[in-house]
């Protein structure tokens, strides 16, 4: 079990198969809990959306009704944006957006690498003018500490947004598969973060700001 500081108190991050991270308010402190054992289905493209923003499973069968909509992957992105806005706490969000998570899929990850790609954009990163990705964690994502693996976890999403915003697709399953954990979609959702902290500060603007130009990106539409 590894341990990272949020907002001043220790959470618990088990680096480990079949643990998810949960933000909690109860005496200040995160917590966590094992994953279902559910193996998922295959992704079921929808007409109209963005490549794989309904997600990749990682297994076989889940049942119909568990396969996210492009309704959820809006309010995904709603609530990511609303809430850095707001300067909600992220391990809140998480929370928020947990339920939108299948088990064993990558859903709402791609949303997120999407979000931040877009984030790239606004600011007008470029090879001309990139955006420093050095110490990214630190500087624009100091409520999170990473250890071993996690930093590995982390520094994918960073680099998988970026090969999005060049028109790379990352070969999300390939990678993915072999962490044994179910949390990819966590390490997009604190990329994502981290990129619009750091485009708003390039650009010279608050952080609600940016978020609010992002809401008004198509994103991805609506059934």
């Amino acid at each position: 079990m590894e341990l990272g500081q949020v907002s001043g108190c220790q959470v618990s991050v088990p680096d480990q198969p079949g643990w998810r991270l949960r933000s909690t308010l109860d005496g200040g402190r995160a917590s966590a809990r094992r994953l279902p054992a559910t193996i998922s289905r295959a992704r079921a493209p929808h007409a109209g959306v963005a490549p794989n923003c309904c997600g990749l499973a990682y297994g076989l069968g889940m049942p119909a009704r568990k396969l996210p909509t492009p309704q959820d992957a809006a309010t995904a992105r709603r609530i990511l944006l609303d809430g850095l806005g707001r300067d909600a706490d992220i391990f809140v969000l998480v929370n928020e957006i947990a339920p939108l998570h299948p088990p064993n899929n990558t859903f709402p990850g791609e949303v997120f690498l999407r979000v931040a790609a877009d984030a790239l954009e606004w600011c007008g990163a470029s090879r001309e003018e990139p955006l420093a990705l050095e110490g990214i964690r630190e500087r624009f994502l100091p409520e999170c500490t990473f250890r071993g693996r996690q930093n590995h976890k982390f520094q994918f999403a960073v680099l998988a947004a970026a090969a999005l915003r060049g028109g790379a697709e990352p070969d999300l399953l390939d990678e993915v598969a072999w962490w044994q954990t179910d949390d990819f979609w966590q390490y997009a959702l604190f990329a994502a973060v981290a990129y619009i902290r750091a485009a708003a500060n390039g650009a010279g603007a608050p952080v609600r700001q940016a978020c609010q130009q992002l809401a008004q990106h198509p994103g991805y539409p609506a059934p």
